[in-house]
C-alpha cells in the first residue's frame, strides 16, 4: 500500500477549521485546498501520482474555472468582483504557480469530484487572498457556490481532461517529429550501404540501410498524423451538462457562453456536444485515443526491437549497426555492453499498450448516465503520453542521434546470402533460379559463381543484375 501523502502545508503549524457534510476537519492555514481535498488525501492513497504532477491537468481545470466565472458573469450569475477574484486565481494557476496545492491522488473515487473540489478550494482561497482575506473565508468566495457556480464534476472534469490531453498530444507529436527526422538523417547518413533485407529472420532480398532507417522514420510520421486526427476530437465537450446532461442549475444560454470563454481562454475551437447526455456518459473519445496511443507505442517497441537485432552480437549476431555505448551492460561479464535505450523504451511501450486494456474496461464499466472511471482513465492517457514523449527524447538523443553502421559487415552479408538469387528471376526464370539456390545451399559455393558456371548468363549481365542499385529499386522498362 502506498503511504498516505504528505499534506502541503506546515506540519505542525496553524489550523484553520472547516466543515462540510461529515463534519468539521483541521486543514493548515498555510494550505490553499481545504476539507474536502483533506479527505481525499485520506481516502485515497492510492497511486502515489498526485494531480500537481500533471501541469497540464492542472492548467486545464484552472481555465474550465475562469470560463465559468467569466460566462457566470456575464449572465448575471456572478457578481464582478467575485469573477474578477476568480479569473485572477485561476490565470495564476494557468501559469503553474501552485502545484503543490494539488495533491489529490489521480486515481480515486467520485468520477473526478475530488480533483474538482480541489481547483474549487485552490481557486476560491487565491481568490479570498487577492481580495485582502484570509484563507477559509467562504461566505465571501464559495468554493461550490461561486467557483463551481453552474457546473458539475461531471462536465468540468472530462471537459478538463480533454484540455490536458490536446496539449499533451501536441507534445507528444513534437516529440515523435523529432524522433522521425532524427531517422531520416540517419537515412540518408547510410544511403549507400548496401545490406540484405529480411523476412520471417531469413535472408530476403537486398535493400540499403538508408531504406530501412527512413522506413523508421515514416511509420512514426504516420502516428504523428493519426494523434492529430484523435486530436481534432477532443475538442467537443459537455460544458454546461451539469450532472447528467440535463443543465440542471445553469441557466439558460450558459453552455454556449462558457463554451466561448473556453475558446478564448485555451485558444482552441472548441464545440459544444450535440447531445449533453450522451456526451456525459460515453468515453468513447478516450477509447480512441488510447488505442492510437497504443499504435505508436506498437511500432515504436517494433523499431526498438529492429534495432537490438541489426546491432546484435557484437561479433556472433548481426553487427551491422553500432549504437551508442551508454553504460557497462554486466555485473559478470567483462566488456558487454547493452542496448539499454532500446531497451526502456521497449518497457515503456509494454506499459502503455497494458494502459489501453485498463482504458478500455474503465469505458466499459460506465454505468447509465455517468462514466465514474475517468480518473483512471484520465490517468492512464496523461501518464502514457507523458512516458512516450520522454521515450521518444531519450531513444533520440541517446540512441539513434549516435548510431553508426558497419558497412564491410554488411555487404559480406548481401555476397554471400543466396536471397540475391531473387534478382535473377526475371532473366532466368524461377525454376533454374530454384535450382541455383539449392546447389548454392548445398555445395556452400556463391551464386555468382554458379550462374557463371552453368553460362546462364555473361559476367556483365550478371554484374548489371547484381549491382547494388539494381537491386534496391524497381526494375525499368
Amino acid at each position: 500500500m502506498q503511504p498516505t501523502p504528505k499534506m502541503p502545508g506546515a506540519p505542525g503549524g496553524p489550523l484553520r477549521t472547516e466543515h462540510d457534510l461529515l463534519g468539521e476537519r483541521s486543514v493548515p492555514t498555510t494550505a490553499l485546498y481545504g476539507i474536502q481535498t483533506l479527505r481525499a488525501l485520506e481516502n485515497f492513497p492510492i497511486s502515489g501520482t498526485s494531480v500537481g504532477q500533471f501541469p497540464t491537468l492542472v492548467a486545464a481545470l484552472a481555465s474550465v474555472k475562469e470560463a465559468a466565472a467569466l460566462a457566470n458573469e456575464e449572465l448575471g450569475l456572478l457578481d464582478g468582483k467575485i469573477a474578477r477574484a476568480i479569473v485572477g486565481a485561476a490565470e495564476t494557476l494557468r501559469r503553474g504557480e501552485h502545484a503543490d496545492q494539488f495533491p489529490v491522488d489521480m486515481i480515486q473515487g467520485g468520477a473526478g469530484t475530488s480533483t474538482n473540489m480541489n481547483a474549487n478550494e485552490v481557486i476560491a482561497n487565491l481568490a479570498l487572498e487577492s481580495m485582502g482575506l484570509e484563507r477559509g473565508n467562504y461566505p465571501v468566495v464559495h468554493p461550490n457556490n461561486h467557483v463551481n457556480l453552474s457546473q458539475s464534476t461531471n462536465d468540468v472534469y472530462p471537459t478538463a481532461v480533454k484540455l490536458a490531453l490536446h496539449a499533451s498530444i501536441s507534445e507528444l507529436q513534437e516529440a515523435m517529429a523529432a524522433l522521425a527526422r532524427a531517422f531520416l538523417q540517419k537515412g540518408e547518413e547510410f544511403g549507400a550501404f548496401i545490406k540484405m533485407g529480411r523476412t520471417q529472420l531469413q535472408d530476403a532480398v537486398p535493400m540499403t540501410l538508408g531504406q530501412e532507417f527512413s522506413a523508421f522514420a515514416h511509420t512514426i510520421l504516420e502516428d504523428v498524423d493519426r494523434l492529430g486526427e484523435a486530436q481534432k476530437l477532443i475538442l467537443e465537450i459537455n460544458m454546461g451538462a451539469t450532472a447528467i446532461g440535463t443543465g440542471i442549475n445553469a441557466p439558460v444560454g450558459y453552455a454556449e457562453s462558457v463554451r466561448r470563454h473556453l475558446s478564448r481562454v485555451t485558444g482552441l475551437t472548441l464545440i459544444t456536444a450535440p447531445d449533453l447526455v450522451e456526451a456525459t456518459a460515453d468515453t468513447g473519445v478516450f477509447v480512441q485515443l488510447s488505442g492510437v496511443l497504443k499504435r505508436c507505442a506498437v511500432k515504436l517497441s517494433k523499431i526498438c526491437n529492429d534495432l537490438r537485432l541489426l546491432s546484435s552480437g557484437p561479433r556472433a549476431g548481426f553487427g551491422e549497426i553500432n549504437l551508442p555505448a551508454m553504460q557497462p551492460g554486466s555485473s559478470i561479464m567483462p566488456g558487454r555492453v547493452n542496448p539499454v535505450i532500446p531497451e526502456v523504451v521497449n518497457q515503456v511501450c509494454f506499459d502503455i499498450i497494458g494502459g489501453d486494456m485498463t482504458v478500455t474496461m474503465a469505458a466499459e464499466a460506465g454505468q447509465l448516465q455517468l462514466n465514474v472511471f475517468e480518473p483512471v482513465i484520465a490517468y492512464r492517457l496523461l501518464r502514457g503520453m507523458s512516458m512516450m514523449r520522454n521515450a521518444c527524447e531519450v531513444l533520440r538523443t541517446r540512441c539513434v542521434a549516435g548510431i553508426t553502421a558497419n558497412p564491410e559487415r554488411m555487404r559480406k552479408f548481401v555476397e554471400h546470402s543466396i536471397g540475391i538469387v531473387t534478382a535473377l528471376v526475371p532473366v532466368i526464370g524461377y525454376e533454374a533460379a530454384t535450382d541455383i539456390a539449392r546447389d548454392a545451399l548445398q555445395s556452400g559455393r556463391g551464386v555468382y559463381e554458379i550462374v557463371l558456371e552453368r553460362g546462364l548468363m555473361t559476367r556483365d549481365e550478371l554484374n548489371q543484375m547484381l549491382n547494388p542499385e539494381t537491386m534496391t529499386k524497381p526494375m525499368p522498362r
